[in-house]
């Protein structure tokens, strides 16, 4: 063989070697762009929490939104000292089939907080700025999550507008005199006499010390606890003016049992489906209010669970499973709300 066929014979070996190396860096290429490939829009309207924000009465309000804007509704009221951060775990587990909005009340998380010289915090006007969001958001029948301070919030929304209540679901939120316990003796004395001394002995349920103790106490294992709960609510607490908010609505809260013989009638004549998911070892509501609500709601569902007053921190899958099969058979599927 001359030497020029061995030139020719390696300029074409070099040639199939640098076609093979380009078609393995396409190949990479192409799997690369597969790894980073924009979600699609049906991923995201499904997936993706959305936070967003509503001026409602020169107020910032806060909520956090997913899933189908076609699909039925859920929206969840979260309860003190918490936000809508409370069901940061709960919306992904909801989203894939239903709707799902979450706001914070004036006063918590990350909506506005202005003083109490400047807004009145009471549980009406709470009520009032949620009512006012889901008709903005043209949402117009919806499941109600009530938790805490959200059960006197929901109830008040429910007895305005039952018509737009598809079904209840309830998480340590009481309706019943049975469930205002020991607990809740200084914050009667408070009720009773507003004076400073009785608001003065409520600050120390607003310290970090309470707040780990309202996320700990009576759970099965305190490590499954997130520690992230306290280190996001206290700074939010410790916010100059935060507590005279608190106390303000620790007066307020009196005027809820009042109330309770008229969110009795309404479960009594609107029988919503309910769904009851109960922390069983809660000393702020404890068990004795979860049963009453069998009383005027015979169908209701009560699951009592071996944990806390923050239910969703041990047993949040749980919970979301329960939910879910629980709408599933009580909501229609084809029921919708306007947006």
């Amino acid at each position: 063989m001359n030497q020029s066929m061995k030139i020719a014979i390696a300029g074409l070996s070099i040639l199939a070697s640098i076609e093979s190396a380009w078609s393995e860096v396409n190949a990479r290429s192409v799997a690369a762009e597969r790894l980073v490939q924009t979600p699609s829009a049906e991923q995201e309207r499904t997936s993706a929490i959305r936070y967003r924000t509503e001026k409602i009465d020169g107020l910032d309000i806060f909520y956090r939104e997913a899933g189908p804007k076609d699909a039925p509704s859920i929206v969840l009221l979260h309860g003190f000292p918490t936000s809508s951060h409370m069901f940061r775990d709960l919306i992904p587990q909801l989203a894939d089939r239903y709707h799902v909005i979450a706001p914070d009340y004036p006063g918590y998380g990350l909506s506005s907080a202005p003083s109490v010289d400047s807004w009145d915090y009471t549980f009406d006007n709470i009520a009032e700025i949620v009512d006012t969001l889901l008709e903005r958001k043209g949402i117009d029948r919806y499941s109600l999550y009530v938790m805490d301070y959200g059960a006197p919030v929901g109830y008040r929304i429910a007895t305005a507008h039952p018509e737009r209540v598809e079904a209840l679901i309830v998480q340590n939120g009481n309706a019943y005199e049975e469930g205002l316990r020991e607990f809740w003796d200084p914050i009667r004395a408070y009720w009773a006499d507003p004076s400073k001394e009785n608001g003065d002995a409520l600050r120390g349920l607003l310290t970090l010390d309470a707040t780990k103790w309202q996320y700990t106490h009576g759970v099965r294992n305190v490590e499954a606890i997130s520690p992230d709960n306290w280190l996001v609510v206290q700074p939010l607490l410790d916010r100059p003016g935060n507590q005279e908010i608190q106390l303000k609505l620790f007066l307020d809260y009196g005027t809820n049992p009042p109330l309770y013989p008229s969110w009795q009638a309404y479960f009594r004549e609107h029988q919503p489906p309910t769904l009851i998911t109960w922390g069983a070892n809660d000393p702020i509501f404890p068990a004795e209010g979860a049963h009453p609500y069998l009383r005027d709601l015979p169908n209701a569902e009560l699951h009592l669970i071996d944990t806390g007053h923050f239910v969703l921190e041990e047993d949040g899958a749980l919970i979301g499973e329960l939910i879910l099969e629980f709408l599933d058979r009580n909501v229609a599927r084809g029921s919708t709300s306007r947006r």
